[in-house]
């Protein structure tokens, strides 16, 4: 019970976060003349743009901008704007330093520092290590199946559940990559793409761990528990992508499928004879815990670990445990049906 509560009070807790369109950062009256001033000037101080020199009508002197970034940040799309928000935001940060203030959001982010363009370098780093353990996990997963149990007479696994976690290894895949993508640029598109990922992946989750722990196995039954759930997280993903990017209602809707998973798993390993319930067990405390960084959301350490970042790394060891108790699924289901059989 301990448990269900600590799950039920981050879901609470996650509801009453409001969701800002301006942070302290932006109405700062220091941080908009520096930003006035380096729109007109091209400059921060003594650091110029060259891609922020423009003609009487508009356009630049030199050609585009982008011709005149380094090859390495080309593909970033750094314009005259965002790095005068940039600078400004660093040169802004710097001075409350000195006066023993503490950081503060700018446009809805923690002033962090590049590295390479690359906008957030250690969540991009962790996101990339998630990538990796997924793709570890979900091919070891398909290595034991294929190759390590024994296969029926027409070649499919007697695991019942192979097609879902392949599915679900794909989309957790490709949430990884477009994270590291967002995380290393953040523009509408980029962050458009993260945020479906996201919806995609904890929505399909929902969809297996309900099918898993009810044990449906028949694909008419399957259907009707998928449709609606595939309904709403599609209807949620053209919303944020078509109508508005909303990051507050997109927050709720992951966190309230995710806590229905954890909360459906937990009544499954306390009710199950499972041999690996105790990993589902490490999965769900391990995650819960990792929800506190989110939720505490500190600045970033010296402009580079954030709790964000935090979140991240914890779900390498998650998605480890994941696909462990996956692995160990597959042998034990395998196993129950061969013995059935004899």
């Amino acid at each position: 019970m301990a448990l269900y509560r600590l799950i039920l009070f981050f879901f609470v807790l996650s509801l009453l976060v409001p969701s800002l369109d301006a942070s302290e950062g932006d109405t700062d009256p220091i941080y908009k003349a520096c930003l006035d001033e380096c729109e007109k000037s091209g400059c921060v101080g003594e650091r110029c743009f060259q891609h922020c020199k423009f003609s009487s009508d508009g356009k630049p002197i030199d050609g585009p901008w982008y011709l005149q970034e380094p090859l390495y940040q080309k593909w970033k799309q750094w314009d005259c704007r965002s790095d005068c928000q940039y600078h400004c935001m660093l040169a802004r940060e710097e001075q409350r330093e000195k006066l023993g203030d503490k950081p503060v959001k700018y446009h809805g982010k923690w002033p962090f520092r590049r590295v390479y363009g690359i906008q957030e370098p250690v969540a991009v780093a962790f996101s990339a290590l998630s990538l990796a353990m997924q793709f570890h996990g979900w091919l070891s997963f398909f290595i034991l199946l294929n190759y390590k149990l024994p296969l029926r007479p027409n070649k499919r696994t007697y695991y019942e559940y192979t097609g879902l976690w392949h599915i679900y290894g794909i989309l957790a895949m490709n949430f990884w990559l477009w994270s590291a993508v967002f995380h290393s640029r953040d523009v509408e598109l980029t962050e458009k793409l993260d945020y479906s990922s996201a919806v995609a992946l904890v929505g399909f989750g929902l969809i297996l761990t309900i099918l898993r722990v009810f044990n449906v196995r028949d694909e008419a039954s399957r259907v009707m528990v998928a449709a609606p759930l595939i309904a709403i997280v599609t209807t949620h993903i053209l919303y944020l992508n078509f109508y508005k990017l909303d990051y507050g209602l997109n927050m709720k809707v992951c966190t309230a499928m995710g806590v229905a998973q954890l909360v459906i798993w937990g009544v499954w390993t306390v009710v199950t004879s499972h041999p690996s319930r105790w990993k589902v067990w490490l999965f769900i405390v391990v995650d819960s815990l990792a929800v506190l960084f989110e939720i505490y959301d500190f600045p970033p350490y010296r402009g580079f670990v954030d709790a964000h970042a935090v979140r991240h790394a914890a779900c390498i060891p998650i998605t480890y445990i994941c696909w462990s108790f996956v692995r160990d699924d597959a042998e034990f289901r395998t196993s129950t049906l061969l013995k059935k059989m004899k």
